[in-house]
């Protein structure tokens, strides 16, 4: 039995009221609050076994619960069993597995292990990837046509200096990230996937939009659908929707491929916080997450398609400026996370130790609404203060020691008690369940884009539609058991049955298979 298995276990014998006997004395709740460390793999932290035990000692002493650490950079991956290939960084020589290691370890300290996965980023080197199923080897800028899953500017730039970046609009990148990350799940006994650069690549003109997106497989779906035959300008309103879109449909894609492997993993993403909140900006839809970067955590929370934001909120406390940009932010987070979690985290990196304990008690207050953030992660484990930046590993030692010990001890220290990680309600104990599914000619050729409405029949609720994605596939989330209608606005030239039925089961994801339409 897992360790992420028993938990869910003692959740439901709890709620069952079998928890306690009626004559035993109450015991102490151990409170609910998230506690990690960012563990990057670009520093010390997995590398080795020894390295290892010294991270979950070090997690120990600041009464962490999780550990984010960095198992796929850039399509590379510190472990040995997904369908990322292994890395090149300087690891122990097979055969070990450094995600193994940390979960071995990780579990048996009590600390849960969310495997970091960076998404946008395809590589960053002169050097090429050993690995010829390395996706900069085979879809990178010796590919051609669709097979070609890197992201382009606006100015034709694929490349900045060495960075390459995936495309989220190219249906082979999507499937992809999505079977890779299904993979981990289910190779590896992690608590949870948590996702890095979920959006689009900075290095854009302005701050106000995203000159991102202009890949010929991009252009060309985006004109299908629109029926426009001009090359969008970056600031173009309807051509930011439609990229932001194609972000989405990512995370929703990645949340039901999940829930299909492993039901209880919990999938986080980096959140950015950019500047100021939208409190100063005048709303979410002028900050710079929602333009620049077309990443929208918001609505992302609010579908249920992202059980945790745990926010990158790296500010420095000591200028008023961003001091006010880490308060705006931290507010909302808590005021904004609904039926979901949020979590805060700062930038150790950036702060001495006072200004980050100040952090992290300004990440756990209640808002004016009465809400609170679910929990606090620091960035980051390597450079766990301003002062140890680019120091020897000692140094930085010494550093996360002295964290460690204004954080747990002193009256007013924040993590001087031990706590738990938050429950996940609609994972431990689901009462909704889920549809998806495809519709595609009898050939096998996917309906890009076709309107896919749902309708319950037998439950509450309004119609909902959504476009398939360039694969065909389509999904809809956290609906209440019973039978729905899914029907496809089939284009000009289909034929068929475009009509399907599916039953929503609790907990379960119901497939609808709309793949024998023919062109005429």
């Amino acid at each position: 039995m897992t360790k992420r298995t028993l938990a869910v276990l003692t959740v439901a014998v709890l709620a069952l009221g079998l928890g306690t006997p009626a004559n035993a004395e109450p015991e102490t709740v151990t409170p609910q609050q998230w506690r990690s460390y960012w563990v990057d793999g670009f520093n010390e932290g997995i590398y080795n076994p020894a390295q290892v035990t010294n991270l979950v000692e070090d997690a120990k002493k600041i009464n962490a619960n999780a550990l984010i650490v960095q198992v796929g950079r850039r399509y590379d991956c510190f472990c040995n069993r997904a369908l990322y290939p292994r890395t090149d960084a300087a690891i122990a020589p097979l055969p070990y597995d450094p995600l193994d290691e940390m979960i071995t370890q990780g579990h048996a300290a009590g600390l849960e292990v969310h495997a970091w996965v960076n998404v946008n980023t395809m590589w960053n080197s002169a050097t090429r990837p050993s690995s010829p199923e390395h996706v900069f080897n085979k879809h990178g800028q010796s590919a051609t046509g669709s097979d070609r899953w890197l992201n382009k500017r606006h100015d034709g730039q694929e490349l900045v200096g060495a960075n390459a970046f995936m495309d989220p609009a190219n249906p082979g990148a999507v499937n992809y990230i999505v079977s890779g990350i299904q993979s981990i799940v289910r190779q590896y006994d992690v608590d949870g996937i948590n996702l890095d650069y979920v959006r689009y690549p900075d290095y854009s003109s302005t701050t106000t939009h995203s000159d991102w997106g202009y890949s010929e497989t991009s252009l060309a779906r985006f004109r299908a659908v629109t029926g426009r035959t001009d090359t969008p300008l970056p600031a173009d309103p309807q051509f930011s929707d439609w990229r932001r879109a194609q972000m989405t449909n990512l995370v929703r894609k990645i949340y039901l491929g999940m829930w299909e492997v492993d039901r209880q993993a919990r999938l986080s993403m980096d959140g950015i916080t950019y500047s100021f909140g939208p409190q100063t900006m005048g709303g979410w839809e002028k900050t710079r997450p929602y333009t620049e970067v077309l990443q929208d955590w918001k609505g992302w929370m609010a579908e249920g398609i992202m059980d945790t934001v745990v926010a990158m909120n790296y500010k420095r406390n000591w200028m008023p400026d961003q001091k006010q940009m880490y308060d705006e932010w931290t507010e909302v987070l808590a005021d904004w996370q609904g039926e979901r979690q949020a979590v805060i985290g700062p930038a150790l990196y950036l702060n001495d130790i006072s200004d980050s304990v100040e952090q992290v008690r300004l990440a756990l207050a209640s808002t004016a609404s009465g809400n609170s953030a679910a929990g606090w992660s620091g960035y980051s484990y390597a450079n766990p203060t301003q002062a140890g930046v680019n120091q020897s590993p000692s140094v930085r030692s010494a550093e996360r020691d002295r964290l460690a010990q204004a954080l747990t001890t002193g009256p007013d220290a924040p993590f001087a008690n031990k706590a738990a990680v938050p429950v996940m309600p609609w994972k431990a104990s689901p009462t909704e369940g889920h549809i998806s599914g495809r519709v595609t000619l009898r050939t096998g050729t996917p309906l890009d884009q076709v309107r896919v409405t749902l309708r319950p029949l037998t439950a509450n609720g309004a119609p909902i539609t959504r476009l398939a994605d360039g694969d065909g596939w389509f999904g809809f989330v956290h609906l209440r058991p019973g039978v729905y209608q899914v029907q496809v606005d089939l284009p000009n030239g289909v034929v068929g049955q475009p009509i399907a039925v599916a039953k929503v089961r609790a907990g379960a994801v119901s497939k609808v298979d709309l793949t024998n339409l023919v062109q005429h």
